[in-house]
């Protein structure tokens, strides 16, 4: 008995020894056990929002498994998602432990920032023209913009827009292509048929007829009537963005914002022969709205040179069009006026000579617009079926005198025309303009010309008149003191007398007057 215990008590040793052999061999077997260096903290409980998502035992390896996570979520959709992703460890010191596998971390991070998006970004599109900016959601809806500006100018549906790579632009920004798609097609026939015609003999035959055979005039009928091109006429960028669904524009909002007309701040350049009034009713402005435009205008009588740039507004949409349509019409038309030059005269003096009578005409041409506006045309055909009379005027060309006005500063109290009478005695339509300025105040001659009155005259007090040689006469009176001669000849801005208070007056003033043929004009139609 002591014998076979002795026996069993070995063999249950050896059989221990084997179970524990095979639990090691076991260990170093199983991909998740792992035996770690015993270095302070060498296995680590990752969380990720607070929840846990596995147990690692690199820390590094972490951040590889987050990137990897949010590659994989955000994958999931064309969107841009934001979430949360606050990573926090535990570290403990083991000889052995069990790892998670990398693709079982991964998983788990993705549910665990599932269940904290903060915002999903939708992927869009900004359009940019100038600088008016829309949002949209996506290149469908931009292109479906773009035709809308398109449409109203183009009927039949010929044109098309397209979105391309600005190839100026180092980063990916696309901006517009309109063609025909007519257009598009014949070109194609046209590459294929060069190909084949422009080689060997035909190339020579083909060159050798055009040297010979001269263009033939067109008729009418030859010409393809029409809309021939379309553009836009500003610049239109595109850049994909991620937005937020409040950010977005609806299409059909977005349409009307482009495609309406707004007011829009231009530039005028002053021609000759314009007035105030005329440019405020030629751009459809209320006069007072021009004048307060512009700072260099202090009012409704303020003068303008030719040349002068005027701020003016003018109905324009935001995406403007630009194109040009071939079109037949009839009409009257009048000849250009035939001036015969008069070096005796003055420019402001001419005659008719000749009185004018319409013509009639048929006309193929290009007109040129831009919007609704015409900007130019140019005629390719046209038949006379009448010829026109031209209007024959003489005109001077010597350059007439200037006139300014004849005190330094003042304050106007009274412009031209019908007034209240100021005083008894006084007439209620106004001659000329006055100035209230103290008594003393230096007076001088308007323009170059020769006093042809000096001293009295009654309800004028003192005055002085000046004819001058353009045949304008000008008058200064309610003066105090008068410093020239009848027959002395003045030059423009000579000290010709003295301000005051004479005659028929309400206070100290100078009352000015421009005289044409003998009759008063509203002297601010002719100072500078």
């Amino acid at each position: 008995m002591k014998i076979i215990s002795r026996h069993y008590k070995k063999m249950k040793i050896a059989y221990i020894k084997v179970a524990v052999l095979a639990i090691i061999a076991a260990a170093f077997c199983l991909p998740h056990m792992q035996r770690l260096e015993s270095t302070g903290d060498n296995i680590f409980t990752v969380y990720l929002n607070g929840t846990q998502v596995g147990i690692m035992g690199d820390i590094e390896e972490a951040d590889d498994c987050l990137i990897a996570a949010r590659k994989r979520l955000a994958g999931s959709s064309d969107e841009m998602v934001l979430a949360e992703s606050e990573m926090t460890f535990e570290g403990d010191e083991v000889l052995w432990g069990t790892v998670d596998d990398d693709g079982v971390i991964i998983s788990n991070m993705v549910t665990a920032m599932r269940g904290s998006v903060k915002e999903t970004l939708n992927r869009s599109y900004t359009v940019k023209i100038n600088e008016y900016t829309v949002n949209l959601a996506s290149t469908q809806e931009v292109l479906a913009l773009l035709q809308a500006s398109i449409k109203k100018y183009d009927g039949e549906n010929t044109y098309n827009v397209d979105l391309v790579l600005d190839s100026e632009r180092e980063l990916n920004v696309l901006t517009t292509q309109i063609y025909s798609t007519e257009e598009q097609k014949e070109k194609e026939e046209e590459e294929a048929e060069e190909v084949m015609t422009s080689v060997g003999i035909n190339a020579a035959i083909d060159e050798m007829f055009q040297d010979i055979e001269p263009a033939a005039e067109k008729d009418f009928s030859d010409y393809e009537l029409g809309l021939l091109s379309l553009e836009f006429g500003d610049t239109v960028e595109v850049v994909e963005a991620y937005l937020q669904d409040y950010e977005l524009t609806p299409l059909s909002q977005a349409i009307d914002e482009v495609t309406k007309d707004q007011e829009k701040e231009q530039i005028y350049e002053v021609v000759s022969g314009d007035t105030l009034s005329q440019i405020a009713e030629k751009n459809e402005i209320p006069l007072a709205d021009l004048v307060a435009m512009n700072e260099t205008i202090e009012s409704e009588n303020s003068m303008i040179r030719v040349g002068d740039e005027l701020i003016v507004t003018v109905p324009e949409p935001e995406l403007s069009v630009e194109r040009v349509e071939q079109m037949y019409y009839e009409e009257d038309y009048e000849a250009e006026i035939v001036y015969v030059d008069n070096d005796d005269w003055y420019t402001n003096q001419t005659q008719t000579l000749q009185e004018p009578s319409a013509g009639h005409r048929k006309v193929v041409a290009d007109v040129f617009y831009r919007n609704k506006e015409e900007v130019s045309r140019e005629i390719l055909k046209e038949e006379i079926t009448y010829e026109a009379v031209p209007k024959v005027v003489e005109r001077g060309t010597k350059i007439p005198p200037t006139y300014i006005k004849p005190i330094s500063g003042g304050r106007l109290t009274s412009n031209f025309g019908r007034r209240k009478a100021p005083t008894r005695g006084a007439s209620t339509y106004h001659k000329g303009v006055d100035w209230a300025t103290p008594v003393g105040t230096a007076v001088m001659a308007s323009s170059t010309g020769t006093v042809a009155k000096a001293g009295w005259g009654s309800g004028y007090g003192y005055v002085v008149y000046i004819n001058h040689a353009d045949g304008r006469q000008t008058r200064y009176g309610h003066l105090s003191k008068v410093l020239v001669s009848q027959g002395q000849t003045v030059t423009q801005g000579q000290k010709i007398a003295l301000s005051g208070n004479t005659g028929v007056s309400t206070g100290p003033h100078v009352h000015f007057e421009v005289l044409i043929n003998g009759s008063q004009v509203n002297p601010f139609d002719y100072l500078n």
